[in-house]
């Protein structure tokens, strides 16, 4: 795939390290495995991880904001995934994901999605079972350790690197805005990569 076929510049992808696994390899991510670095991390795939972000932003722009959730767990993709829930007009979900939260009307905080976005289904596997369990449709971005059972669409990725999931939302959000026809170029899109980022707080001194 050529970069002016890509939805950013191939530069700005390796300097987020959006292509970075693990040194752990499951079975369901080998297919998008590019090759291993001497120091035995495993390297995803550029063109096939920009094909899926494509994909995702198309098949989350079929649903309506409001029936789309988004989890996040870890405190990169908290601040990268809220970002986008807040620009799409999506639900969010932060920490932990209560059981029953999608399969139990009785609850409180009772949610009926129709398609769910997963920014690390280890962390987030209640997500990824409650979703299961109501054949929710699955989103998630799965690194290299991922297992990605119940996944019906996976963004293969470096899910734990703040530059990375800053990177990888803020295209989603992009994309998304632009399949729903609310903008129609990049330049309309006013939000920068680091509004998706983690404010990194400074130690006292």
């Amino acid at each position: 795939m050529s970069t002016t076929e890509m939805l950013t510049e191939q530069p700005l992808y390796l300097e987020a390290g959006i292509h970075i696994g693990t040194k752990i390899r499951t079975p369901g991510m080998s297919r998008f495995i590019f090759k291993v670095r001497e120091d035995s991390l495993y390297l995803l795939d550029l063109g096939t991880i920009d094909q899926r972000i494509k994909l995702a932003a198309k098949m989350l722009a079929k649903y309506e904001p409001k029936d789309i959730v988004v989890t996040a767990s870890r405190i990169y993709s908290v601040s990268a995934a809220s970002k986008f829930a807040e620009i799409v007009g999506a639900k969010m979900i932060t920490g932990r994901v209560m059981p029953g939260i999608f399969t139990n009307p009785n609850r409180k905080d009772f949610m009926e999605p129709e398609v769910i976005l997963i920014s690390d289904n280890r962390n987030e596997r209640q997500a990824v079972k409650e979703a299961n369990k109501t054949n929710i449709p699955i989103v998630a971005l799965c690194d290299t350790d991922n297992w990605i059972k119940f996944v019906d669409l996976v963004i293969p990725c470096n899910n734990k690197g703040r530059k990375s999931l800053a990177l990888i939302y803020f295209l989603l959000a992009r994309e998304f805005m632009k399949e729903k026809g609310l903008i129609k170029t990049n330049e309309e899109f006013e939000y920068k990569i680091s509004d998706f980022e983690a404010k990194m707080e400074m130690k006292a001194r």
